[in-house]
Order: structure tokens, then C-alpha cells, then sequence
């Protein structure tokens, strides 16, 4: 007679006191920091990223070290917290580079077992220091990892690295090269800027050339830490596009009660009530889809790959079905530059890319769950 296996702990889809705590410390932040005027004009001067607004959401708050452990001087929190953090990112589409320093790059850090990661860390826990994977934002988890840089010997560095999120504003990058993976100064790189469609993330060109980097993993080690990282950053990306969904829904809702057509407001029309209806049940699904994924990799599940993957591959398109949504039904004035409208379907445009896409997270339910993809 074999043992049976235990059951795994069941999902729980509620916010717990501390996670709400720290979504009012956040949000009360944004709120006055970076309201939607603030983040169009930093947007159009080409330097989105606000040191400031940083410096107060990572040492102020300790976000940036939710995910380090205490002793390395981080807040020993979990995904569900960090989870919260980017819902509130992405209802205020903030131009900060959260999912990349603190969740990628702490990720791929986190794995790695080297002496010169502790300090590291704590520079990124701090928030003293801010660092980015110097890999394509449209890398996705399951997909085999590029070899871009090749190391010429010493740990001197050469290669390209095309579309990094947030190169400008990190002090540190992260390099996967065909010898391990190597933190290089960012100053030591070439970057190019690109044109992206989000203009609050933006994204560069990396080229080194003969950069000399400290080698932080082997080879081995540093596709692992990579892989892992590019899922628990899927999985999290979920709840910013839950953020941008649950912002979008809620002011095209506020809108459509205060405008008026015929004497009527507009949001009493039966077609307009059924489109809202069905934007209001896929953002609640999505909260369902976002807050398992974020509780799967808090609890290192087994099934967390799959709920990652589900989760992405339905909360891709509900952010942007609802950004959609608040663009057409907020009418001439949706289709404006000034009214945010725009940054969110952008946003929402831009993480449909990123780390995967939805069809690719299909792909890998599919694939989870032994069925023939379509």
C-alpha cells in the first residue's frame, strides 16, 4: 500500500490586513505623486522615470525589498505582497522600474548563490541602487533563453542585447552570457534608446564591448535563476494588468453615469450596460486569475507554472478589452492626449508583449495540460 500524497494547501484569493495596509500606503502615494498629468509629462520629456517617486515607494515604504529576505536587509515579504505593489502601478500606470529591479532582477539574484550577491541584494533592497536583466522584456517563460553576449575570456564581455526594460534608469545590469551570468555597470554599456509604444516603460539597446562584469553564477545556475525569474515575473505582471483593468473600469463607469445623451445619462443606454457588465465579470475574473498566480509563487505551489500561465494568458487580454473599452466609451475626449486613456491602452498594449504572450501562455496550459493546443 503506497502513501498518498498530501493534499496541497488550497488558494486563498483574499488580501490579507497587512497586504490592504500596504495598498493604502501606496496608493495614498501615487495619488500624490504621480496623478495622470505628472506621468504625461515626464512621458513626453523623454525621461519618464521619477528618481524622487522611487526613492519614497523603496526606502519609504520598503517596497523595493519585499521579495529579499530579512537578513539581507529586504522586508522578507512574499509575491502576494509584491503582487499588491503592481496592481497599484498599474492603476496609476507609474513609470517605475518595479517589475524589473525588484521582481526580475531580485529573482534572478535570489537564485544565485555567490558571495558577491549579498551585496547586491541589499543595494536593491535599499533602493539605493536599481537593476535590470540586459534580456528582451518579450522573453517568456518556457522559451529557450538566448545566448547574446559571449564572454571573451576574465569575464570581458561583448554582444547586444535588444528591447531592456528600463536600461536608462538601472545602475546595474544583468548579463546572461555563454560562461554564467555577470553583473556589468550599466555605465559600462552602450545603451540606444528605442521608440516604444509605452512610453512609461521605456526600452534600449544594449551593446557591450569588451564591458568587464563580476560573474555572479554558472552557467547552469544562471539559465535556471533566468527561467524562474521570467515566471514569477509573468506570474506578478498579471496583477498590473488586474490594475490597469480595475482603473479603466472604474473611471469609463464613473464617465458614462455623468454624461448625458438625450436628456439621459449615457450609462443608462442597455448596450452601454451590457458592455460594462461583461468588463465588470472579466476584471473579477482576472482579480481570481492574478491573486492565484501571486498565492502559487508565494507558496512555491508545484502547480505554479500552470497557474502563471493561466493567469497571463487571461489577464493579458481583459487589460486590454477594458482599455479598449475606456477609450471608445469615454468618445471624443478618450481619443485625446491629454486624457490618460491612452497611457493605459499603451500599457496594456505593451504587457500584452511582455514576458510572454497570451498565445503563448495558451501554448503552455496546453502543454500542462496534456491537450493539443489550437
Amino acid at each position: 500500500m503506497t502513501d498518498s500524497p498530501l493534499p496541497s494547501a488550497p488558494l486563498d484569493l483574499l488580501y490579507s490586513e497587512t497586504e490592504e495596509e500596504l495598498r493604502a500606503a501606496v496608493r495614498s502615494l501615487l495619488a500624490d505623486r504621480c496623478d495622470a498629468a505628472t506621468v504625461l509629462a515626464r512621458a513626453e520629456s523623454g525621461r519618464p522615470h521619477d528618481p524622487a517617486l522611487w526613492d519614497t515607494l523603496a526606502t519609504g515604504i520598503g517596497a523595493a525589498g519585499l521579495l529579499v529576505p530579512e537578513k539581507l536587509g529586504g522586508q522578507g515579504a512574499s509575491h502576494r505582497e509584491a503582487a499588491v505593489v503592481l496592481e497599484e502601478l498599474g492603476r496609476a500606470v507609474a513609470p517605475l522600474p518595479y517589475l524589473t529591479s525588484s521582481v526580475l532582477a531580485t529573482e534572478i539574484l535570489l537564485a544565485c548563490d555567490t558571495a558577491d550577491v549579498a551585496p547586491l541584494l541589499r543595494e536593491l533592497a535599499s533602493g539605493r541602487q536599481v537593476c535590470a536583466p540586459a534580456v528582451p522584456l518579450t522573453l517568456a517563460p518556457g522559451a529557450p533563453l538566448p545566448a547574446l553576449i559571449r564572454d571573451g575570456g576574465g569575464g570581458v564581455l561583448t554582444g547586444t542585447a535588444t528591447s531592456v526594460a528600463d536600461a536608462a534608469a538601472a545602475d546595474v545590469l544583468l548579463v546572461l552570457a555563454d560562461t554564467g551570468l555577470y553583473a556589468v555597470p550599466a555605465a559600462s554599456a552602450e545603451l540606444t534608446p528605442l521608440v516604444p509604444l509605452d512610453l512609461t516603460r521605456p526600452l534600449a539597446r544594449v551593446t557591450l564591448d569588451a564591458a568587464a562584469g563580476t560573474r555572479l553564477a554558472d552557467p547552469v545556475t544562471a539559465r535556471a535563476a533566468v527561467a524562474g525569474a521570467l515566471l514569477s515575473g509573468a506570474g506578478l505582471l498579471a496583477s498590473e494588468q488586474l490594475g490597469i483593468a480595475e482603473w479603466c473600469l472604474t473611471q469609463t463607469v464613473g464617465y458614462v453615469r455623468g454624461r448625458h445623451q438625450f436628456n439621459r445619462p449615457v450609462g443608462s443606454f442597455q448596450a452601454l450596460k451590457h458592455r460594462l457588465a461583461r468588463l465588470w465579470l472579466d476584471v473579477a475574473s482576472a482579480r481570481a486569475a492574478a491573486r492565484a498566480a501571486a498565492d502559487a509563487l508565494a507558496t512555491g505551489s508545484p502547480d505554479a507554472p500552470l497557474t502563471v500561465a493561466v493567469a497571463q494568458a487571461y489577464c493579458s487580454g481583459v487589460a486590454v478589452r477594458a482599455a479598449e473599452e475606456c477609450v471608445q466609451l469615454h468618445g471624443g475626449i478618450g481619443m485625446t492626449w491629454e486624457h490618460p486613456a491612452h497611457l493605459y491602452l499603451k500599457r496594456a498594449k505593451a504587457d500584452s508583449l511582455a514576458l510572454g504572450t497570451a498565445g503563448h501562455h495558451r501554448g503552455l496550459v496546453a502543454d500542462f495540460a496534456e491537450l493539443p493546443a489550437p
